[in-house]
Order: C-alpha cells, then sequence, then structure tokens
C-alpha cells in the first residue's frame, strides 16, 4: 500500500468550550462512537450474526474455557492470560505461558471484555473472528502447547463433556479440535460490559460527570477518536509511531503487521487493564495518554487512486497539554463496564482415558 503523508491541518488550541449534553452526543455520533445497544435484540445483531448462541452451548463454553486440561500441563486455561475476574488480562507486562515461557516478543495479553466487537484480533490483526483466534493460543508452543490431536482426546475421553456437547449440537455432533474451540468463542460473544458511557449515548443525558463529558469532548477534538473508535472504542488495525517512535519500541521489537499497522486496543475497561501498549510497558494510564500524544496522530485515510492502491494520509498533530490528559483520564472512568455474572463452573472429572500432563522433563511431541 503506498501512503503519502500531507500535514493539512493546524494544531488545535487546548481551549475546549464544553457543549451542551444533546450536541455532544450527536458530535461523538457524527464522529463514529457508537454505544452498545439496549435493547437485547439489537445486542444480538452484533454479537451473535449467524444465531448460534444458545443457554447449553454458552454454559459449555464456559467451562471449555476455564478448562486446564484444554493446555499440555493441564494447568493452563485461557483465563490465565485472559482473567476475567482480573479486566480479562492477566496484569502482567508479557504473557506467561507454558513451562513458565514468557512470550518471546514481549506481547501483552489483550482483553477479552467485548472482543466479539473487534475487526480482528491478536496484537497483528491475523485473525477475523473470534472463532479462529480461540485455536491459536491452545497450539502456540510458549501459551498452552497442546496438539489439536491431545486437545480432541483429552475432552472425548471425560463422557460428561460428550454428553454436554450432544445436549448443545445434537446427538450426531462431531467434537472436534474446530467444534471446541469454536464453542470457547461462543462463549466469549457473550463477554459484554455496557457503561454509563453507553448509557449517555444511548440518551441518559447525566450519565457523565460534567468532568466526564470535557473529558469526551477533548478525546474527540483532540483526535483521540480518529484510532478509538466504533463499538469497541478500538478493535481495527491502524498505523503506529505516524508522529514519533514509542519510547519502548524496541522492548520485544514488534512492529505490527506486514504492513506495519496495529490493532488498536479498545478501551472500554482501560482502567483495569494496565499494564498498556503492545508490549505492556507502560503502568499508569496518565502515562499511556501522554506517549500517545507524542507518539500518534490524528489523521484519515483517503482513497485516491483504487487502482494503484494509493492513499493519502492527511495528518494534524495532538497536542496534549496536563489539562487535556486530565481530561481525558477523566473520561475514562466512564468506561468501567457492568460485567456479566461468571459463576465459576464444576469441571468434570478425567478418566483413566484421559491423557495425562506431560513431565516436565519429557520430551514427547504430543
Amino acid at each position: 500500500m503506498r501512503i503519502s503523508k500531507i500535514i493539512t491541518l493546524p494544531i488545535l488550541t487546548t481551549a475546549i468550550l464544553l457543549s451542551s449534553p444533546t450536541s455532544l452526543i450527536e458530535k461523538a455520533k457524527k464522529n463514529d462512537l457508537i454505544p452498545i445497544p439496549t435493547k437485547r435484540a439489537e445486542l444480538l445483531k452484533i454479537i451473535d450474526p449467524k444465531g448460534v448462541l444458545t443457554k447449553e452451548r454458552v454454559e459449555l463454553g464456559k467451562m471449555l474455557y476455564f478448562e486446564p486440561r484444554l493446555s499440555k500441563s493441564s494447568l493452563i486455561s485461557c483465563n490465565w492470560c485472559h482473567n476475567l475476574a482480573l479486566g480479562g488480562v492477566d496484569g502482567v507486562p508479557k504473557a506467561i505461558g507454558h513451562h513458565w515461557s514468557g512470550n518471546p516478543r514481549h506481547i501483552n495479553s489483550p482483553t477479552v471484555y467485548n472482543a466479539v466487537f473487534f475487526k480482528r484480533q491478536f496484537w497483528d490483526g491475523r485473525s477475523p473472528s473470534l472463532e479462529d483466534q480461540a485455536k491459536g493460543p491452545v497450539q502456540a508452543g510458549v501459551e498452552m502447547a497442546a496438539s489439536k490431536k491431545l486437545v480432541e482426546e483429552r475432552i472425548k475421553s471425560i463422557p460428561k463433556y460428550v454428553e454436554l456437547f450432544k445436549k448443545a449440537y445434537g446427538k450426531n455432533v462431531k467434537i472436534d479440535f474446530d467444534k471446541i474451540t469454536s464453542t470457547i468463542a461462543i462463549f466469549e460473544r457473550t463477554l459484554v460490559t455496557p457503561s454509563r458511557y453507553d448509557e449517555f449515548l444511548n440518551g441518559k443525558k447525566d450519565a457523565l460527570s460534567k468532568k466526564e463529558q470535557k473529558g469526551l469532548e477533548t478525546f474527540i477534538d483532540k483526535g483521540c477518536v480518529t484510532c478509538h473508535k466504533g463499538i469497541a472504542l478500538g478493535g481495527d488495525m491502524q498505523p503506529f509511531e505516524l508522529r514519533n517512535k514509542y519510547k519502548y519500541r524496541d522492548v520485544g521489537g514488534f512492529r505490527g503487521d506486514s504492513k506495519n499497522m496495529i490493532k488498536v486496543p479498545t478501551l472500554r475497561n482501560i482502567t483495569q487493564t494496565a499494564p498498556y501498549f503492545h508490549n505492556g510497558m507502560i503502568w499508569k494510564l496518565k502515562d499511556a495518554i501522554k506517549e500517545m500524544g507524542l507518539v500518534q496522530v490524528g489523521y484519515k485515510l483517503e482513497d485516491k487512486d483504487k487502482k494503484n492502491d494509493g492513499f493519502t494520509l492527511d495528518i494534524k498533530p495532538i497536542n496534549l497539554t496536563k489539562s487535556d490528559i486530565d481530561n481525558i483520564r477523566e473520561f475514562f472512568n466512564s468506561l468501567d463496564g457492568k460485567k456479566p455474572k461468571i459463576v465459576y463452573p464444576e469441571l468434570p472429572q478425567s478418566t483413566d482415558k484421559t491423557p495425562k500432563p506431560e513431565p516436565e522433563n519429557s520430551t514427547s511431541k504430543k
């Protein structure tokens, strides 16, 4: 993709005049800020477009989400890195997996809450859906390190799981790796956290305090909304380091996909998901906001030459004052959402046929 950078817009002034709640709501929506629908039917159109959610499948998916026997060691579940009691993350800079291995690229675990709204999964955006994403960590050597065959053998060796799959999908269900991981994704599709921010955009004018409203307007006027937009306030692929180099760019050496695009993290529940950035090197939220102001810029892509896949990149610098950072940080409080109630499942017993955990000194490739 050919990208030309054209600086065309002036630096915005730091003076922010607070709009009325009604005009601020309109302004937010014009800038592609979309609330989580209040009506369940409307929400289901977004999180369940194919109509796969049923009570039985969601409950089974939850069990598999918490199931450590899906890992080679029988110790690591999905909840290990995406802890639902900790904002859907693990709270450490880089993910820790099989044999206590740290991610070799120092990749930070993104939250699973509201991941159903993301257009791409993983920091490099290599997966288009939760169903596809769920296959990766299970097999990754530095994460759960289990082969497809091992996962299938473990689940099919446990009669209760076989029974639950038949109840969820019918007696002729084929219990294979794809069915197991897609069922996990079905549960993940329910992990939606509506917040006061959504109430405000849905018309409840007093849902945000005056300070939070000022922060929202600052967030929009300073260009943060250029990347952190849509229902997820992120979740799409965007260029990174458009203005300056990220101060911790060499930690892990991750640069995004083949086009240097990185998935924009969601801002929902952002106060609960430290440390920040793809390599988890910043712990304070105000420091993360400040760094984004230094590294990134507001911009938009305009398709100028479809035949040659050419784009013009219009850039407007962001200059964040201390007041701007404080305002945006205040707004982020309104993004803390109401989480679905999760009752930790009682998992079924293994049998004599269930493959055992691999011994620590084993060289088996299974």
